[in-house]
């Protein structure tokens, strides 16, 4: 009866031990624990829905983790440095890229365009989509490889050691026939010293002389082995020769081949020059011969060829006469000035030296490029050897508006783009063609602009007047006026103290940056229903300088880049379209309370990096109508002492900056929802530089990130 009680009481015990260790989780463990659970299923199908998308990601850096332990013995990942992570600088580009452009580090990628970020990645832009392919190698079968700077894959080494006898038979590559006559080799060497056991035992006196035998067999066998070892070595470095021989060979046949190249371009260039030579003599002859009857007909030409005038001091090429025909023909052009190169339909002289437009007669060419020469007029006759002129570029020279007559661009009836940048011009260039639609002027002196200055430009897309002496005193408000189709507008790096008046109905973008801008009147924008673009950083701008009324309905108005201003809380009364705000580098201390809720469809990037922004300047209501949009979130080099709150709830957001601000603690709910189960997309989180103790970081703080990687929480400043 006794040892049935206590067996009992073990029993009892047992059971109460094993209960109290179920018990020992904390509600928080469960409830985390119910969430992997029941996320199980969205993630795999989330991922499942990324491989489709993308059959070949790209492959994330790896990072170096370092395990901290908590007070209850859990573990937290926290990434060591940034390094480890592929994420690009941060940028505050506001530039809405085109519609199935890509943009990437900044720069536009137009549709179909392919790259490579790195090597073994292939990138395309499809529809303003980014898709990457990563390169996968063959196998390869030789002893040594090695991988070229910047190649992807690696390939076999030239120069592959040669292994010890006793290996060769092992790590020697071999083909399946080598194989089977070694093994059968192996089998007849066997056979060779298996003893004849009846024999042994029938002539036991000849024992010695078999035994004898047998060890000059095995010897014999050896020595075969050593000899077909040293057959395949000797096979190995033929083979090795003869690749190198091959390669030697190839190196030479190519470098013969250029030789040929180059000796056949030097004989085609003499044989031009031979016959340029030649043409120029007999045009000599037979203007010696033609003498005054030909003077005659070309006085007799004049009047039909009056639209192809050239100036006294341009080159042309005789004629000649084709048999049966009165009007002579061009036979070949003159040569280029020196410094300066033909290419089909372009003629460059760019840092030529030139001081003048080069005499050159070609109805050809169609774009003349003479940037950074000494050129410091144009005459009248300049360009009429080249009527068919598209584009010329005269910037970077030493041209003045005395020196350009007022009819030299005239006559170019095909002419669209024209650069004059950084000269010594005053006043724009008269009598400019109706055909161009683009025109820059940046880096000159221009002090006015009057009305009638662009007044035949009603084709004009483009226009630069960057780095002038510009305001709103010397600018007439009916300059832009015959402008009837720019969209794009640069007047950065000017005098300007207010917006211009009289802005186009037709712009969409609006540079003003490093101005002296300190208000902007309420029907600055009146009539620019399409904008979409406004830039006026480094300016001196403040909140109480912009009226309610400013811009408040534009519906097309999507970015504004207000950085290097003079404001101390994130202006009221933005566009209702509004999807980029850029307030870098003020004075902000305070993000007022439903500044966002009046935005449709709602803002989608908000960088306020720089600023003076501290926990009581963030509302609850702050970000209020723009959880739901916001993308990114900047608010990094800030006097922040905790996350701001609501972040937890932006389902949307991918970037969130809150590096080097002086906060101490990253609180259990504040990235990540305990109602939401879903996971959240954000890709980057940088929490580094702050004064954050990463051992006290609960486990559960970055559940809701699916990688690890995309927290950046290292280094941590010292207190």
């Amino acid at each position: 009866m006794r040892p049935y009680t206590v067996i009992c009481i073990i029993l009892v015990i047992f059971m109460f031990t094993v209960w109290a260790q179920e018990d020992r989780s904390t509600p928080k463990q469960q409830k985390w624990k119910n969430q992997q659970r029941r996320r199980r299923v969205p993630i795999s199908s989330a991922r499942r829905r990324q491989k489709l998308i993308q059959p070949s990601p790209i492959p994330v850096p790896t990072a170096s983790f370092v395990p901290v332990y908590n007070g209850d013995d859990t573990i937290v990942h926290i990434l060591q440095a940034v390094l480890g992570v592929s994420e690009q600088a941060p940028s505050y580009n506001i530039l809405p890229g085109k519609k199935g452009h890509c943009m990437v580090n900044g720069i536009a990628m137009y549709d179909k365009a392919v790259w490579s970020p790195k090597p073994c990645v292939t990138c395309m832009c499809s529809n303003g989509n980014e898709l990457c392919d990563e390169t996968v190698c063959p196998l390869l079968t030789c002893l040594k490889t090695e991988t070229s700077s910047g190649e992807c894959c690696p390939v076999c080494s030239q120069t592959e050691p040669i292994e010890p006898k006793d290996s060769v038979l092992m790590k020697s590559p071999h083909t399946q026939e080598e194989m089977d006559e070694l093994l059968k080799k192996e089998e007849k060497n066997h056979k060779k010293e298996r003893p004849k056991g009846k024999v042994l035992i029938k002539k036991k006196k000849k024992g010695k002389k078999m035994l004898q035998k047998d060890n000059t067999i095995k010897s014999e066998t050896n020595e075969e082995e050593e000899r077909s070892q040293e057959e395949r070595r000797k096979a190995y470095e033929e083979e090795e020769l003869r690749i190198e021989e091959e390669e030697r060979r190839k190196r030479e046949e190519e470098k013969k081949k250029k030789e040929e190249e180059r000796r056949k371009k030097e004989e085609e260039d003499r044989r031009e020059a031979e016959v340029n030579r030649l043409a120029m003599e007999r045009k000599q002859r037979e203007r010696e011969i033609l003498g005054l009857e030909e003077d005659e007909d070309d006085d007799d030409e004049e009047d039909d060829d009056h639209d192809y005038n050239l100036r006294g001091d341009v080159f042309r090429v005789p004629r000649r006469r084709v048999p049966g025909s009165r009007r002579p023909t061009d036979i070949h052009h003159p040569p280029l000035p020196p410094g300066c190169f033909i290419s089909e339909i372009t003629v460059s002289c760019s840092n030529a030296k030139l001081t003048g437009v080069p005499p050159i007669s070609d109805p050809d060419v169609k774009s003349l490029d003479l940037l950074g020469n000494f050129i410091t007029s144009i005459p009248k006759e300049a360009f009429n050897g080249m009527p068919n002129l598209e584009r010329i570029d005269l910037s970077k020279n030493k041209l003045m508006s005395t020196g350009i007559d007022p009819l030299a661009f005239k006559p170019l009836k095909n002419l669209k783009r024209l650069y004059l940048d950084g000269n010594l011009l005053d006043q724009i260039p008269q009598e400019l063609p109706s055909t161009l639609e683009e025109l820059k002027l940046n880096e000159n002196k221009l002090s006015s602009l009057e009305e009638d200055s662009l007044k035949d430009l009603k084709n004009l897309v483009t226009l630069e007047l960057e780095g002038n002496q510009l305001s709103e005193a010397n600018v007439s408000p009916l300059f832009f006026k015959p402008l009837q189709h720019v969209t794009y507008l640069r007047l950065a790096r000017n005098k300007f103290r207010t917006i211009p008046q009289g802005l186009p109905a037709s712009i969409e973008e609006l540079h003003l940056e490093n101005n002296q801008i300190e208000e902007i009147s309420e029907t600055s924008f009146n009539h620019t229903v399409n904008l979409h673009t406004v830039v006026l950083r480094y300016n001196q701008l403040e909140e109480s300088r912009i009226p309610p009324l400013t811009w408040i309905f534009h519906k097309n108005l999507e970015s504004i880049d207000l950085s290097y201003n003079k404001f101390y809380q994130v202006p009221s009364y933005l566009p209702k379209s509004l999807l980029h705000l850029v307030l870098v580098g003020n004075q902000i201390e305070r993000i007022p309370g439903y500044v966002f809720a009046h935005l449709n469809p709602g803002l989608e990037y908000l960088y306020l990096s720089f600023n003076k922004l501290d926990d009581d300047g963030i509302d609850p209501t702050s970000f209020h109508g723009a959880h739901h949009s916001l993308r990114e979130i900047f608010l990094d080099y800030n006097e922040l002492t905790s996350v701001p709150g609501g972040l937890e709830d932006m389902r949307d957001l991918h970037i969130l900056r809150l590096n080097n601000n002086k906060i101490k603690s990253v609180p259990l709910n504040c990235i990540c929802s305990a109602e939401d189960e879903g996971d959240s997309n954000i890709e980057y989180l940088h929490l580094e530089n702050n004064y954050i103790n990463t051992r006290e970081i609960s486990p559960y703080a970055f559940s809701c990130i699916r990688s690890y990687s995309s927290i950046i929480l290292k280094p941590q400043k010292v207190k």
